[in-house]
């Protein structure tokens, strides 16, 4: 690969880091290391992303956001005529040993308190990749909330961060089409206390709430510690069934971007369905948005909570934890008008607020715009290693029916008929896959046999093994030689 820099033509030997972290970032770590042995200096024109991605046989996506993480960290920088130049100083910088993303710690000797290994395959639904998360900008955000005044700790203070209410209901309006005011959203430290915090409020205790079977584990444990009931009703390949709602459920919960695991959506009538049954059975509609950011190859559907032009039916719920980190113990809670006051006391009866820092620190990253591009460029990345996953598993292991992958971070490997599928996840574990199957999202015995299969976590350059171990552990029926043609 050349390079131009005015006339000087310089011989790039462009070499990716072993296989380990993320794509872009072995990219990005690949350029730094140019600079730090002086291959490329200030001034100098990078390749296009389509050559560079060509020249490394890789995705053009981890290319593209490689350079997007160089650029936040100052490396690189756009020039007139759309060319990309290395910025001044940035040799400096590389041999001083600034990096452009936060390093994956390696594991000191001898720590005794990190014994067990991780597996080397993470397919465990639920954790969204953090390394996404350019460094300079996370940090500004931290730094700009570390300038707020300390609170004395109040739960109440903790849930009242006006600047962050403020850029959530901006957010919400942008990508969910929700025309919620500031005053209208209640922040709680996860999904789980803002369903125990409906079901006081509500008064589900003691009374039936219909809740998706195969559904999200969390969810329904939350409403059941708080009291409610819960009547498993059916899902399929269009999420929810509506007709399968009765009049004596006091409510229902639904995860209607992207059914929570199947990976279905609910359809334009069916969304009109439920909310026509909310309003004659005169229940509550729990709608959990957990990864409605996330949408590849299709129109995104508008949320529940924007569909209601009357009486106000839907409590929408929405967290940071998949798209930033579970760690920041931040989500947010839309409950219809009449029970936002009971909600508040309710949160303040169990004590459940969130870290006042943090709550600075997303709203800073919201208002910054820095929230939009990290979303921008982690759905490049997902939809790259969703493409690379479904292909391996296509290809290495045929016999597994792909469903689920219309939107969020997961998708649904079928095994064939008579498989088990706990046998199936204990030979995984064995080989150091982590996954998940659908028996683990159910409450009833279901005749399905299906892995649950994150991509988040799993570079494209690692897609083709962690398929390969899939298939070697799992039921593959040889073809009939009829087939075969």
């Amino acid at each position: 690969m050349k390079v131009t820099r005015h006339a000087r033509v310089v011989e790039l030997p462009v070499t990716l880091p072993p296989a380990g972290g993320p794509l872009q970032h072995r990219v990005a770590d690949a350029l730094i290391g140019l600079l730090t042995a002086g291959h490329l200096r200030p001034g100098d024109t990078l390749p296009s992303t389509r050559a560079l991605a060509a020249e490394l046989a890789i995705s053009r996506t981890a290319v593209l956001a490689a350079y997007d993480e160089l650029a936040a960290a100052g490396f690189i920088q756009a020039a007139p005529g759309s060319s990309t130049v290395v910025s001044a100083g940035a040799d400096i910088a590389a041999r001083a040993g600034v990096s452009s993303h936060v390093p994956s710690p390696e594991p000191t000797p001898g720590t005794s308190y990190d014994t067990t290994p991780g597996p080397r395959w993470n397919l465990v639904p639920g954790y969204p990749d953090t390394g996404l998360i350019t460094a300079s900008h996370w940090r500004a955000a931290w730094r700009a909330a570390a300038l707020q005044p300390v609170t004395n700790g109040l739960i109440g203070n903790s849930r009242q961060i006006r600047p962050l209410h403020e850029a959530l209901a901006a957010h919400l309006r942008r990508t969910r089409g929700i025309a919620a005011s500031p005053a209208d959203i209640i922040l709680v430290p996860g999904v789980s206390a803002g369903l125990r915090a409906l079901t006081v409020a509500a008064n589900l205790a003691g009374r039936q709430v219909a809740f998706e079977e195969p559904g999200y584990p969390e969810g329904r444990r939350a409403l059941q510690s708080a009291g409610a009931r819960i009547r498993p009703v059916p899902v399929d390949g269009d999420g929810l069934d509506p007709a399968a709602l009765a009049l004596s459920d006091a409510a229902v919960y639904t995860t209607p971007a992207h059914q929570q695991p199947l990976g279905g959506r609910l359809s334009a009538a069916r969304r009109a369905a439920v909310i026509g049954w909310a309003l004659r059975a005169q229940a509550l509609v729990i709608e959990d948005d957990y990864d409605g950011e996330f949408r590849y190859d299709v129109r995104g559907l508008p949320a529940l909570h924007s569909m209601t032009h009357g009486p106000d039916v839907v409590a929408y719920l929405g967290t940071a934890s998949k798209i930033l980190s579970p760690g920041l113990r931040i989500a947010w809670l839309i409950p219809p008008a009449g029970l936002r006051e009971p909600v508040r006391q309710a949160l303040d009866a169990t004590f459940d607020g969130i870290n006042t820092t943090a709550g600075h620190a997303l709203a800073q990253f919201i208002i910054s715009g820095h929230l939009t591009s990290h979303l921008a460029r982690a759905a490049r990345t997902y939809a790259a290693r969703r493409r690379a996953l479904i292909a391996a598993l296509r290809n290495a292991a045929p016999a597994l029916q792909v469903t689920g992958v219309d939107a969020g971070l997961h998708l649904v490997a079928n095994l064939p008929p008579g498989s088990s599928e706990t046998a199936a996840q204990q030979r995984l574990h064995h080989a150091g896959l982590a996954i998940d199957v659908l028996s683990q999202y159910a409450t009833t015995a279901i005749t399905r046999q299906a892995l649950v299969c994150s991509y988040a976590l799993l570079p494209e350059t690692r897609a083709r093994a962690a398929a390969a171990v899939i298939a070697s552990h799992t039921p593959q029926p040889t073809q009939p030689p009829s087939a075969r043609h």
